[in-house]
């Protein structure tokens, strides 16, 4: 069930807010994309507070012209969890569950001024709770909405006016626990080879939301999935529900990169929907901090504000373990019954790490054949 509460980085136990139990992992974060029509302007944004680590940060990427760049922010937390700005950077909650607004002073060429205003209501996602052998490796809650934006955006000497009739996306919010900061330094015994396989697929549609996610383990097996079409306006569990997903990869010869992938599902009358991706342009998820070896989520960055722009090839090479967490901006087609159907835009998020039988994959990087 979700409240307005979740909109704010505050998730507990019963204990003063400035904790969250007893584990150090704990976090809790807010993640934005936004992508224009054509595909041409892509940007993302996440913020991360980490209670035990007493850190926030902060990071933005902005996708044109085949160039990434980004902007990285971190300082203390203060055991502060409502001050949501890092440095330049903030988050603004202006109608919880609907509307939020994000800013970025320019620094180091880049700013943004935009409001994201959701679709329907946000959708809970299932319980995520994972463990490599003994040790708990995820726990956590997720909620996501598809959205409009609208506002400003600069790269460099680039201006973007960001229209909600042109520029759409997502946004989710997660709490609990994953792996953030520095490793843990105690290694798992007996240890356990590296195994992630995940995809994401939020995809905007001209009068819906459609939602598909999956982790599967190392056969192929499926440990969280949810697939849902959710209509603009709907209220809270308006959605629609959708069940028997499967989704067929093409992947580009000697990659785990998508090429082209189709998830076939059925609803509750057991009729038939596909949805056909077809990627369009490369986002690194580095880019937002995700597996970045410096500015990765928690990172301790000394006790003052520290911030740092880097530029990324989207390009480049897949098999840097930095770069496999990707978003890939996709033209989606939605078929349904009675041959009604609609073209839309989303993004196709993958990461693909170690064995995964379905796929051929047996080690940790080896590529498709």
């Amino acid at each position: 069930m979700l409240s307005a509460g979740d909109e704010y980085p505050i998730h507990q136990t019963p204990e003063p807010v400035a904790y969250s139990g007893s584990d150090r992992n704990f976090y809790d974060r807010y993640f934005f994309n936004g992508y224009s029509a054509d595909g041409a302007t892509f940007f993302a944004a996440a913020m991360g507070v980490y209670p035990h680590l007493n850190i926030i940060d902060a990071s933005v990427s902005i996708l044109r012209d085949g160039k990434q760049s980004s902007v990285y922010f971190s300082r203390p937390l203060n055991m502060e969890r409502m001050d949501t700005h890092v440095g330049p950077f903030s988050v603004e909650v202006l109608e919880p569950l609907k509307r939020i607004r994000l800013r970025l002073e320019e620094t180091e060429g880049l700013a943004l001024d935009l409001e994201f205003e959701g679709r329907a209501f946000p959708i809970e996602e299932p319980r995520f709770t994972r463990r490599q052998g003994p040790r708990m490796m995820m726990d956590l809650t997720r909620m996501t909405q598809n959205g409009r934006w609208s506002g400003s955006l600069r790269i460099d000497d680039t201006r973007v006016e960001v229209r909600p009739d042109d520029f759409t996306g997502t946004r989710d919010r997660s709490w609990g626990v994953r792996p953030i900061g520095a490793p843990d330094a105690q290694p798992l015994n007996p240890p356990l080879p590296p195994q992630f396989y995940w995809i994401w697929t939020p995809t905007n549609f001209p009068n819906l939301s459609m939602f598909y996610h999956v982790n599967h383990d190392e056969t192929g097996t499926p440990w969280n999935t949810r697939a849902v079409i959710v209509p603009d306006g709907v209220a809270q569990g308006g959605g629609l529900h959708l069940s028997n997903a499967s989704m067929n990869i093409t992947y580009a010869p000697g990659t785990r990169r998508m090429a082209a992938a189709q998830l076939d599902v059925e609803d509750s009358g057991g009729r038939p929907h596909k949805v056909t991706f077809e990627p369009i342009g490369t986002f690194l998820m580095k880019g937002i901090g995700y597996g970045h070896p410096k500015w990765r989520h928690g990172a301790h960055h000394g006790d003052q504000l520290a911030f740092a722009r880097e530029d990324f090839d989207p390009n480049a090479s897949w098999q840097e373990l930095e770069n496999l967490h990707i978003q890939e901006i996709v033209r989606a087609r939605h078929e349904g019954p009675d041959g009604l159907g609609s073209e839309g835009i989303g993004t196709f998020e993958q990461l693909f790490l170690g064995p995964h039988a379905p796929s051929g994959f047996k080690d940790i990087l080896d590529p498709a054949k």
